[in-house]
């Protein structure tokens, strides 16, 4: 059984934060296309880069051009389709493609296999494909089974399950790999990581972030390697709100402190 996990403390010092996005900093609905990030959420998230001096990204199963649009006008690191394209803090892309025609192929034959069941939907990104099935939880099996047929035939691609969705996606990629490759490149390098996710896909981020000895923090009540817990996603803006706050309080000590000294040394 697994041991009962605590909500994460307020953290003070040198970190790197890392977010995934739905179900973490977004409610999740319906259908993709209906979520929403409050502007309460965007201000926490700005005011947070700035403190940590713009050691924040967010790693997500969306791309990156949906990631932006959320976000918008800020321009965050970012990792998209679980690091299969991310975007430095310099603003410098690294892609993984796929070939055309084997993008092709497979979407040929998820639509053939797929394509006419009620409440599947096939979503298609840059390099992968998404199949949801949260309308449509009697087709789980089918759903599966097409996928790891398909992945069967390609030996670069892997599937990649998570909340009522299933992933075919190039293998080798995964949210713990985007942690890494963050943390080793500026401002991110030195610091102590922080991950915040809901999802199996975040379990690889987690992992990475437990080799650093950070902070891993699972959003939601499933098993998990992660070391903290919150409950849902407004416990998350909760806590993201009570960081900002705590920075801020901690900053203006830090502040005054240097200016009492700089005084004492005049005298």
């Amino acid at each position: 059984m697994e041991a009962a996990l605590n909500k994460p403390p307020l953290l003070t010092g040198q970190y790197a934060f890392f977010f995934d996005f739905d179900g973490t900093l977004a409610k999740l609905k319906p259908h993709p296309s209906q979520v929403s990030l409050p502007d309460n959420v965007q201000y926490h998230l700005r005011k947070l880069a700035d403190l940590s001096h713009g050691a924040l990204a967010l790693i997500s199963g969306r791309s990156i051009n949906e990631l932006d649009k959320f976000t918008q006008p800020e321009r965050y690191p970012l990792a998209g389709v679980h690091g299969a394209e991310r975007r430095d803090i310099n603003g410098q892309q690294f892609t993984l493609s796929l070939p055309a025609n084997q993008m092709n192929a497979i979407r040929r034959k998820l639509q053939a296999a797929l394509g006419d069941i009620d409440g599947v939907q096939i979503e298609e990104k840059p390099m992968a494909f998404a199949l949801h099935y949260r309308h449509a939880p009697g087709s789980e099996p089918l759903v599966h089974n097409c996928a790891q047929a398909i992945t069967a035939q390609y030996a670069d691609l892997t599937l990649q399950q998570g909340k009522c969705v299933v992933e075919i996606k190039p293998g080798g990629v995964n949210k713990g790999e985007a942690v890494h490759q963050f943390m080793a490149e500026p401002p991110f390098s030195g610091r102590i990581p922080v991950f915040l996710g809901d999802d199996l896909t975040d379990e690889a981020g987690f992992d990475a972030v437990n080799q650093y000895h950070g902070v891993s923090i699972k959003v939601g009540q499933e098993a998990t390697c992660a070391r903290w817990r919150l409950e849902d996603v407004p416990a998350v803006w909760s806590w993201l709100s009570g960081q900002v706050a705590y920075f801020e309080q901690q900053r203006a000590i830090t502040s005054r402190r240097a200016d009492y000294e700089s005084f004492g040394r005049s005298l």
